[in-house]
């Protein structure tokens, strides 16, 4: 059984500090997780994606794949506010980006979401999320781990680390994998950028099961405004493999001061989820894969 441990000291301070000479980034760089009890949730609750997992359209050019007009969708927290009946997620065939095969998938995707079957992404059966999925992961604060040479983001009550090396080139043979490598520099004081190559294609772009292959390329710019109340997030993703022209999205998070992360580990025991059976099946491994 894998679990998260409470013991991974958060030692940053608030506001700026500067990094000694030798390291990669010189000046000031933005402190995500001021203390152990500070966090980061996405969505904003007042805004287009209270829940967030759905991205927000770019400010120009191609986006992401976004729900069918003709089938509106309606999550369980707006089902209870306004009455109705929860509904799956569709997804708009028509965005000119997809190639053929993407557009299959999710085709089948769709008939399975409207045949009224459970439709959930693999992170609700321990799977990783993978990049640039990890935007949309909902409900659960992320903690920001900044030392000299790397970045680490831990999800609270799972099972997932991530880790940005910040040195300023890819390693020369990348293997493929669930998180792939990223690299990452600081940009301007407020600005983490991460640089993603290496991922393998078990995982989806999207909360519409949008797949991707092993050529994908993603770039994060995560921006601190002023105030620290927020992280704005824009993403580019390229994948000559899936989509016919690169696209962008963006992602917003609150900060969450709900205290440090707590110990915990995915339900490796769910195996009769809801009594569903059409579902992922709980990941096993004869041996470590690192």
């Amino acid at each position: 059984m894998r679990t998260l441990l409470n013991v991974v000291p958060l030692v940053m301070l608030a506001g700026a500090i500067t990094w000694p000479a030798a390291a990669q980034n010189n000046g000031p760089i933005p402190i995500f997780s001021p203390d152990s009890g500070t966090g980061w949730i996405a969505g904003d609750p007042r805004g287009e994606n209270p829940t967030g997992q759905d991205y927000l359209p770019p400010v120009s050019g191609p986006g992401p794949v976004t729900n069918d007009p003709a089938h509106p969708h309606t999550d369980d927290a707006a089902a209870r506010r306004d009455g109705k009946q929860p509904t799956y997620r569709v997804a708009n065939l028509n965005n000119p980006m997809l190639m053929p095969w993407v557009k299959d998938a999710l085709r089948k995707a769709n008939e399975q979401a409207l045949s009224g079957k459970p439709y959930f992404t693999p992170k609700e059966r321990c799977w990783p999320i993978g990049v640039p999925g990890w935007l949309l992961y909902p409900v659960r604060p992320v903690y920001f781990l900044q030392t000299p040479k790397e970045v680490t983001m831990i999800w609270e009550e799972d099972h997932m680390a991530r880790h940005v090396y910040l040195t300023d080139k890819h390693s020369q043979n990348v293997k493929p994998s669930w998180f792939g490598e990223s690299i990452g520099h600081y940009e301007n004081g407020d600005t983490l950028v991460v640089d993603t190559i290496g991922l393998n294609d078990r995982t989806f772009v999207d909360s519409y099961r949008t797949p991707h292959t092993a050529q994908m390329h993603v770039v994060e710019r995560y921006r601190l405004p002023p105030g620290g109340k927020t992280i704005e997030v824009s993403v580019r993703v390229e994948d000559p493999g899936a989509f016919t022209t690169a696209w962008s999205a963006l992602q917003v998070y609150q900060r969450n001061t709900g205290g440090p992360m707590v110990e915990a580990s995915c339900a490796e025991n769910n195996s009769q989820w809801f009594g569903y059976g059409d579902v992922e099946p709980i990941p096993q491994a004869a041996k470590p894969d690192f």
